[in-house]
């Protein structure tokens, strides 16, 4: 079909085959523009080159359902960059997966069954991606162990999405394979028994195939290992499966029990949904004799946070947009007021400017005071939707946003967004620089793949308005690029950073702290990759640069070295860490204060890597005097004052106080609830935290209960 370094539509040059099948080949290749690895499946030629209707059908079928595999926006599936026809071959562009696919791991294996902890681990990724892709009314239809991916960082993903269709909505009948096209319409071992029979698929009959891919790796082997196709399709339409436990007596009830659901030959007799399983399957975990099982496997020190940064929601680029328009001007408003004296303005404008300066200080709260005392001066002198008071009231948003309020802050973006369109249109700067901020807080919020759509709205205005080399265009990718990460396509963030980071070392000079910005953003996202080393390497590289164009004691210079200190620690320097933070402290006290958040920050990584040395009195101590700092400074509810109440939490479990350490855990489930809503990701990781405790204090009825509430609420927000 194709050959090393053969360029598939003048873009991607193929390096090595890493796979073939009955559909055709895929190829590690390199993006040429882009210069980054992608996986190429090159599927086999389009069939009789004088049925001019089926090529064309396929050719139509192969874009509508690439199309569609295009929009899955879930870490558990694989993600496709492209797709197109060249040269008469379809081919299909994804992200590289580096791991193994489960046929892989067993044959590593030897054909043993996987460990316990790693059959329910991939059962449940693979439910939670099957629950989001039949929410999008995707049905997979051939899945089984070689199309389900395990990367080297524990992430499980499916692939192939869309493409075991493309026989199918042809009008193909449901043999094992078409002999026209080659397209394999299943594989035996894992087809359900309304797809042997050519009944209509629902995505019960996915859910069959999981149950097949699950019996095998827990027990080594599918359930109707036959000598022959038939043989087995017949099994799978007539026969009863043995129960797994047969095979293997070590396996949960509970994990048993869901596998012989799945393998009903009824899909009415299966779990009616993957949503059903995903929450079972969290179920079954949650007896006691399994919640003791994992309070003892994570009660070693790295139950710590290892970072306390604001970006651990959510980053964006240094800074708000520019600044917004703060002049005497012709107003356009509904109903005009009084028109207000020229004095009034001038006195208005100077208080916006003092906004403005408090917050470039770092004072958030004060500056959040001024600008919603202008923005009610400016609406009752100027009128609602005069641009000076939408730019106060974006300000208002922007404040509200740091200060730890980002429901707030969204709405009061959602406002200012719809009346700069009204009056400035869609595409205006000003427009498109609140909508962008909207994403930002839709991303504090962990709406992130709702803050993925606004990101690449704004993105494809800015670029048509202003160009890709515009530095607006650039800080909307940078943005975009942190967003991907929170989305979990890790690769891709780290790709979109790197590009980022070219081009405004190219546009605006390798030095430029946007540049060192992004810098600072591909090296973070090389830690989120696990790529320690690198992450380290790099970062120190953005600190010296930072030191050489800012100054050692500007505070960008200084959160490089901090992540420098993040990346010893996780790379088990934690002596090298304590020296660091220690140094740290003592700068970031001089420049900028003993109470700066960005010193009570280095001073959490100092406890935090005071408690991974085991020196958990000394750690305890460091956290309860940072919390109370922030407590003062940044309120009760403010994300970092919540993550150092956790620090004290930890602290005091370790020590053996768990009275203690429940109190503190339970405030901070109850402070992000109310902030940040029930489902939030961080809402739900502190319940959990309150459950493990509850364990700790011999509750074990409480902690199953909170557990099952945590799980089922995770089971309704799965992104």
């Amino acid at each position: 079909m194709a050959k090393v370094g053969s360029l598939v539509q003048g873009r991607y040059r193929l390096l090595n085959l890493i796979g073939r099948g009955g559909m055709g080949e895929v190829w590690r290749a390199r993006d040429e523009p882009l210069g980054r690895h992608v996986a190429v499946k090159c599927l086999k030629p389009l069939g009789p080159v004088d049925d001019q209707s089926f090529t064309r059908a396929l050719r139509e079928r192969f874009r509508r359902e690439a199309r569609v595999a295009a929009t899955l926006q879930h870490r558990g599936v694989t993600v496709v960059h492209d797709f197109g026809e060249s040269e008469g071959m379809l081919y299909v562009v994804t992200e590289l997966l580096e791991g193994r696919n489960l046929s892989q791991l067993l044959a590593d294996n030897n054909h043993r069954p996987l460990r316990v902890h790693d059959v329910v681990e991939i059962a449940e990724q693979v439910a939670s991606a099957l629950s989001y892709a039949h929410q999008q009314g995707l049905v997979h239809r051939d899945l089984k162990p070689a199309n389900i991916m395990r990367l080297v960082g524990g992430t499980v993903k499916i692939c192939d999405f869309g493409i075991a269709r493309l026989g199918h909505d042809i009008g193909f009948t449901a043999e094992l394979t078409n002999t026209v096209t080659g397209f394999e319409m299943g594989t035996p071992h894992y087809m359900s028994p309304e797809q042997i029979s050519g009944a209509h698929l629902d995505p019960r009959s996915d859910l069959y195939s999981l149950g097949c891919v699950l019996y095998e790796i827990a027990t080594g082997a599918p359930p109707f290992d036959l000598d022959d196709a038939w043989s087995v399709l017949v099994a799978h339409r007539d026969t009863p499966p043995d129960p797994p436990r047969n095979h293997r007596a070590e396996l949960p009830a509970f994990l048993a029990e869901i596998i012989m659901d799945l393998l009903a030959k009824r899909p009415e007799d299966r779990p009616q949904s993957a949503a059903v399983l995903t929450q079972r399957l969290r179920a079954g975990q949650l007896t006691p004799r399994s919640a003791a099982a994992r309070a003892t496997a994570r009660s070693g020190p790295n139950n710590t946070p290892d970072t306390d940064r604001n970006s651990a929601i959510q980053t964006t680029d240094s800074g708000p947009p520019a600044p917004q328009a703060d002049t005497p001007g012709t107003s356009r408003v509904r109903h005009a007021p009084p028109t207000p004296s020229p004095e009034l303005i001038t006195t208005l404008t100077g208080r916006h400017n003092a906004g403005l300066s408090l917050g470039r200080l770092g004072r958030w709260t004060e500056a959040g005071e001024v600008h919603r005392a202008v923005a009610a001066e400016r609406e009752h002198a100027l009128g609602p939707d005069h641009p000076d008071t939408l730019a106060s009231r974006y300000e208002v948003g922007f404040t509200l946003s740091r200060t730890g309020h980002p429901a707030d802050a969204l709405r009061e973006y959602t406002h200012v967004a719809e009346a700069r369109e009204r009056v400035l249109g869609p595409d205006h700067p000003h427009t498109l620089a609140t909508r962008q901020e909207m994403a930002y807080v839709l991303g504090q919020l962990g709406r992130h793949f709702e803050a993925h759509q606004t990101y690449t709205s704004v993105l494809a205005a800015r670029e048509r308005a202003m160009g890709a080399d515009h530095p607006d265009t650039l800080r909307c990718r940078h943005n975009l690029a942190f967003n991907l990460s929170r989305l979990g396509r890790l690769e891709d963030s780290y790709q979109m950073a790197s590009e980022v980071a070219a081009a405004r070392a190219r546009v605006l000079g390798p030095t430029h702290p946007d540049t060192l910005v992004t810098r600072y953003e591909v090296a973070y996202a090389l830690g989120q990759l696990d790529r320690w080393p690198e992450a380290l390497h790099a970062h120190q590289e953005v600190a010296d640069a930072r030191a050489q164009a800012l100054g050692p004691d500007h505070p960008d210079t200084l959160a490089a070295r901090y992540e420098v200190g993040i990346s010893l620690g996780r790379l088990g320097r934690s002596s090298e860490a304590l020296t660091l933070y220690r140094d740290l402290i003592n700068d970031r006290t001089r420049v900028q204060g003993p109470t700066h958040p960005d010193t009570l920050r280095a001073r959490h990584g100092l406890g935090v890597n005071l408690g991974r040395m085991g020196r958990w009195e000394e750690a305890l101590a460091e956290s309860r005097d940072v919390c109370a700092i922030r407590q003062q400074i940044l309120g009760h509810d403010h994300p970092d004052t919540l993550v150092s109440h956790r620090e004290v939490a930890v602290g005091l479990g370790w020590l053996g106080h768990w009275e203690e350490a429940l109190t503190e855990y339970r405030a901070v489930a109850d402070t992000r609830e109310r902030v940040l809503g029930p489902d939030h990701p961080d809402t739900l990781a502190s319940r959990n935290d309150e459950a493990h405790c509850l364990e700790q204090l011999g509750r074990g009825q409480e902690a199953v209960e909170l557990y099952r509430r945590v799980a089922f609420l995770r089971q309704q927000n799965p992104q």
